[in-house]
């Protein structure tokens, strides 16, 4: 009798980049570190800290160090992630930090699930890990709780020395179409662990949800 084996992507449909690696996103975590986590917030989210108003979403939290900084700073922060090993790592850290932010399970394709709305989201290193199909479901899924700004930071494809699955900048704008409106497209550079301190080549993409007629 075959032996049976658990689904490595918990009954999700595998994202692009699941499918390319052959390995579901909670894998980048099990040997220590993942490539983009170097240990603490990427410096354009502390530096743009400031404008982020309200209830925040963090898509795609990973181990926490943005969510974490947030929460530091007395917003209330919900993180979401599909990897299961980083949000139990995100959970210790704001227990032994005394911090108070919230780690869910959810997947960034479908956060209509969550049923929250959020006046600020978040999103570091997602938005440049899908494809032009995935991207477009993305927005769709960030339509169902974002009410206020979103910010975007994902690597670039401009400068050297580029990051994974860089973006260029009219890729970055083509889903946001009806409901929302790109306000500001800003060159940034992206932390890793196998870059130097000065990190990758980023945008920093700050996109408003307009308000709705009904």
């Amino acid at each position: 009798m075959p032996q049976r084996t658990e689904d490595p992507f918990s009954g999700r449909t595998p994202t692009s980049h699941e499918r390319m690696t052959g390995l579901p996103w909670d894998a980048s975590y099990h040997e220590g570190p993942a490539p983009w986590d170097f240990g603490g917030p990427q410096p354009a989210f502390v530096r743009a800290a400031g404008r982020f108003t309200g209830t925040v979403l963090d898509a795609g939290c990973g181990s926490g160090e943005n969510a974490l900084h947030l929460a530091s700073r007395g917003l209330r922060v919900l993180g979401v992630d599909v990897a299961e090993t980083a949000l139990r790592a995100a959970r210790e850290k704001a227990a032994h930090r005394g911090l108070d932010a919230e780690f869910v399970t959810a997947d960034a394709l479908h956060l209509e699930r969550l049923h929250r709305r959020f006046d600020t989201v978040v999103d570091c290193g997602l938005f440049h890990a899908f494809d032009a199909e995935e991207r477009v479901q993305y927005v769709k899924s960030l339509e169902a709780v974002a009410e206020g700004t979103l910010y975007i930071l994902c690597f670039s494809d401009e400068g050297e020395n580029t990051g994974p699955h860089p973006v260029k900048r009219e890729a970055l704008t083509a889903p946001f179409g009806e409901g929302w409106r790109v306000k500001s497209i800003e060159k940034e550079r992206v932390r890793t662990r196998f870059h130097d301190e000065n990190g990758a080549p980023a945008w920093f993409a700050t996109i408003e949800r307009e308000p709705s007629d009904e």
